[in-house]
């Protein structure tokens, strides 16, 4: 380079605001920077102008000149030497693989078009310190469509590798992404992700998992719609992703099978994020199988025991739960665990069977607070009045029952008490088992509080209430609810309103519009199988369209059979029937048709069908109880035991104690007291049960 005042390098370093020697308080430039820049004049004799200014452009840019450094960069002509880029790149790797050097030589060296790389890469990262996310983006991306242009199949092994091109290609890859999130260009940030990893880049391990780690969190919590991936090159066998949720597991799944290759350490946050992405998708088995397939030590042993329970909970598989629930509550683990015990509550809670259990657990959670929290206390308070409630239902006697529902009572009341902001569950279990209890005016003080708290946003308020007010009698009311309620609700969440105001119809003898009712909603349960029923479940509640569907088809052959249409009804009990073969409630609802045909033994035998696949199936109990009284073959002690069995699984049911009135006075002046004590109780229910039950 001429060295005097008038040459292109000291011109420019001087309008930057530096003399070309060094001052006493300046810093002189790194050694390597020297060294490089004699290395490009040993190469080429001389430097260009574009050559030039990447260097001087370094330089600024290294002494923090941002704004300098970008109008030295500016200068560079990018479009006018772009095409020698990529005409150099591509005849220097043919070249390479053809092992020729009597082909044209490349108009510019490998070195040289490294520098000029780094000199758009730092343009770009000038451009983003100033704040210009946007154009810093587009600066970014002509290098990798330079690249892309000249190497349309990738970058072959060791390529750059003598210069800093390979390093300043791997930062540019990284970056373009960042650079498009932070300016707003989603979509682009998304294609970038994609370009990153699909096209062979040379990247190494780490930097390749940075990459689909940060992608996976954008597509997780970005809030921006991918569309699925267009690849060039696909197998038929392999899976392409359809969303964000299933793009994000895919890249987190490689993460975590790098990971048992001991390619890349350990990264916590891996199964954190995983975790949230089988959430939301509600494949809580599949995230189950991965962390139970993680190599002993990488998650500690506690840890794995509560998140397995809760994935297994999540998918309805509440007794495996509990059993690891309890491992990890043993006295060899962590038996003060808050969290494990008021999870193990809530599951105890949902089954008689272990709600004294569930009860026991609750109370290890509340000793464990200390009172230091009031909102945790009020859960707990809130699943012991649950647990104590179920406890209540199955009571041997009488007392014990009152005891423990005035306990459960307490409980959700201390569980209200406590609430540092108003709680909708706590309410809505307040009114539920005020309910229960036949207090309905308090239930209903309550579950007009919860609608007001959740703004109607919940189809179980609105159940509640409806089913208090046809406790009530109020069926017009209650009907008014249920249609204000269809009225803010998703078609795909109208199931059980639906099958409601079907029951409200025939409570009040419109069964042709009951039969409407039903007809529309086994239309929309039959739109939404086949909406979502194909590929992958991404929308929870299959089992329950399933389980609803079954009762729908149910309720239609009973409406039918009051109507004395037996056709019909045998028609719904087929397709029920095609569902689930073998279900207590289809043997039942068989079995009131058989009876209503007066068909005694069919009917019998139907419902002791029912009963051989669910011993504790109330209906059935007294169904049978009531054929057998009819047909007269059986003692009177068989027919009492199921009607006593009835009444031990649920004590409001008003028609096990009407039976069991009639039973007692079928056996004459003896039992005349009892039988009169059974009729009074069945009218005293009857008088204040739902439309159908309230839980």
């Amino acid at each position: 380079m001429d060295p005097s005042s008038e040459s292109l390098a000291t011109r420019d370093y001087s309008v930057s605001g530096y003399s070309s020697r060094t001052g006493e308080g300046e810093r002189r430039p790194e050694t390597g920077n020297i060294e490089e820049a004699e290395s490009s004049l040993r190469e080429g004799v001389c430097l260009n102008y574009e050559e030039a200014r990447a260097l001087l452009g370094r330089l600024e840019y290294q002494r923090g000149n941002v704004e300098a450094a970008l109008r030295v960069f500016d200068g560079i002509d990018i479009a006018a030497v772009i095409p020698k880029i990529k005409l150099s790149i591509a005849r220097r790797v043919d070249r390479h693989r053809r092992r020729s050097k009597s082909d044209a030589a490349p108009p510019m060296s490998m070195h040289a078009v490294s520098l000029l790389f780094e000199a758009i890469f730092l343009k770009a990262k000038s451009l983003q310190d100033l704040g210009r996310f946007k154009e810093a983006a587009q600066s970014c991306k002509v290098i990798l469509d330079a690249v892309e242009s000249a190497l349309p199949e990738g970058l072959p092994e060791n390529f750059g590798a003598d210069c800093k091109l390979h390093e300043t290609l791997n930062k540019a890859v990284e970056l373009l992404p960042e650079l498009w999130k932070v300016s707003g260009s989603f979509q682009e940030a998304i294609l970038s992700y994609r370009r990153a990893l699909l096209y062979h880049w040379n990247l190494n391990t780490e930097p390749i998992a940075r990459i689909q780690k940060e992608f996976a969190i954008f597509l997780l919590y970005g809030g921006c719609d991918a569309s699925p991936p267009n690849l060039r090159s696909q197998m038929e066998s392999s899976f392409v992703p359809k969303n964000n949720i299933e793009e994000a597991i895919l890249l987190l799944l490689i993460l975590l099978r790098k990971f048992a290759l001991k390619r890349i350490g350990w990264d916590p946050s891996i199964i954190n994020h995983l975790t949230f992405a089988f959430s939301v998708s509600g494949d809580l088995k599949a995230l189950a199988n991965h962390v139970e397939g993680l190599l002993p030590g990488i998650l500690e042993r506690r840890e794995r025991y509560y998140t397995l329970a809760l994935c297994y909970f999540g998918e309805g598989d509440d007794l495996v739960a509990l059993n690891l629930l309890r491992k990890l509550l043993s006295s060899r683990e962590n038996p003060n665990c808050i969290q494990a015990l008021l999870l193990a509550s809530k599951i105890c809670g949902r089954n008689s069977n272990f709600a004294e259990e569930g009860v026991c657990f609750a109370r290890r959670a509340i000793a464990n607070m200390h009172g230091k929290c009031d909102q945790l206390g009020s859960i707990a308070n809130c699943l012991l009045g649950i647990s104590l409630s179920a406890q209540a239902r199955s009571a041997a006697s009488d007392p014990e029952r009152v005891t423990r529902q005035s306990d459960a009572l307490g409980a959700l009341r201390t569980a209200e008490r406590l609430m540092t902001a108003q709680d909708p569950n706590v309410i809505f279990h307040i009114s539920l088992e005020n309910a229960d209890q036949r207090k309905l005016d308090v239930a209903l003080d309550y579950a007009k509080k919860l609608m007001k708290l959740e703004a109607g946003s919940n189809v179980q308020g609105w159940l509640l209430l409806a089913r208090i007010l046809s406790a009530q009698k109020r069926l017009f009311d209650a009907e008014t609810i249920i249609n204000a309620a269809l009225d803010q609700t998703g078609k795909w969440d109208q199931g059980e309103l639906l099958r409601m105001k079907a029951k409200i119809q025939i409570a009040q003898g419109q069964l042709k519009n009951a039969v409407e009712t039903y007809t529309h909603l086994l239309a929309v349960l039959q739109v939404r199988s086949k909406s979502f029923g194909s590929g992958k479940k991404l929308l929870k509640g299959a089992n329950n369209d399933r389980s609803l569907e079954i009762e729908t088809w149910h309720d239609l052959a009973n409406v039918y059979t009051s109507m004395s249409q037996w056709r019909d009804a045998e028609v719904c009990l087929s397709k029920s029937r095609a569902i689930s073969p073998h279900s207590a409630s289809m043997w039942h609802t068989t079995g009131v048709l058989y009876e209503a045909k007066g068909l005694l033994k069919e009917a019998l035998g139907a419902f002791t069908n029912a009963l051989e696949v669910e011993p504790t199936h109330v209906p059935s109990l007294v169904s049978t109880a009531t054929v057998l009284r009819q047909l007269g073959d059986q003692s009177s002690a068989v027919v009492r035991t199921y009607l006593m069995d009835a009444l031990r699984l649920d004590r409001t049911n008003h028609l096990a104690w009407f039976n069991l009135g009639l039973h007692y006075r079928a056996e004459g002046s003896r039992s005349m007291v009892e039988a009169a004590e059974c009729f009074q109780a069945a009218a005293l229910l009857e008088e204040s049960a739902p439309v159908e039950p309230f839980r």
